[in-house]
């Protein structure tokens, strides 16, 4: 056994080969058709190969959704890049690219978000929510955050979800990408300072929580060990209770 499953272990051309046979399936005819017997002969290798690289189906369901979601996140990443001083911006525009993807392809976003198991995300929802949390905590650090980072990301996280899941459900000639900008833009008013409120020390505009943000953000990225782990964790509890319990949220 040991001597059969080598090969196929240190071959990344014979995965690579599985998993754009799986997503071409997944394109063509839907999840439904994503069964291991079903996968192995469009790639032409015997089913047990599946198991062997991949574990069971759901590692391979995992890989699929990573290949479909990968163009996706690059784009993301490179948004990252391009409007870095505009982090308000930057984040609306995150959202169009989340909307616009999981409308293109259907099939890959109901692989990641559409299959719901209590306390389980696949790796690429796992790393779509990593870029989230990573604009919010551009935009923290510009003291235009209402909240905590993590609330912010949960917010906008799960409202894109739902309005790609409503939209996807819409016949295409009804469907009304107004509705997309539309929640967009009230996430975005919900989460943020406008530049003008910036700095302002006022608990109804969410002054405080924005000033805990934004020095949690300079905390994080140069502590400069003035603190001890175990304090920098209390600070940190601290300043994500105050900009949670004295948000405009509240």
């Amino acid at each position: 056994m040991a001597r059969e499953t080598e090969p196929e272990q240190a071959s990344p051309t014979l995965r690579q080969k599985i998993v754009l046979a799986a997503a071409a399936l997944l394109e063509e005819e839907g999840l439904e058709a994503l069964s291991t017997r079903a996968v192995a002969a469009r790639a032409g290798v015997p089913a047990p190969s599946i198991f062997r690289l991949f574990g069971d189906k759901d590692g391979l369901l995992d890989q699929v959704a990573q290949h479909g979601f990968g163009r996706y996140l690059g784009e993301k990443a490179e948004l990252l890049l391009l409007t870095a001083d505009d982090p308000v911006q930057t984040l609306s525009d995150g959202w169009d690219l989340h909307i616009d993807f999981g409308l293109e392809h259907p099939a890959y976003y109901a692989l990641v978000y559409g299959q719901v198991r209590p306390g389980y995300m696949p790796q690429a929802g796992r790393m779509a929510a990593a870029h989230l949390a990573h604009m919010m905590t551009m935009v923290a650090a510009v003291g235009r955050l209402r909240m905590s980072v993590k609330r912010a990301t949960e917010l906008m996280h799960s409202a894109g979800v739902g309005t790609v899941l409503t939209l996807t459900a819409l016949p295409e000639d009804v469907r009304d990408i107004r509705t997309s900008y539309a929640v967009r833009d009230m996430v975005v008013r919900t989460i943020t300072l406008p530049a003008e409120e910036q700095g302002e020390d006022t608990t109804a505009s969410g002054g405080i929580a924005a000033a805990s943000m934004s020095l949690l953000a300079a905390l994080d990225q140069d502590d400069a060990g003035v603190l001890s782990p175990a304090e920098h964790g209390l600070l940190r509890e601290w300043l994500n209770r105050l900009a949670d319990g004295t948000g405009g949220d509240r």
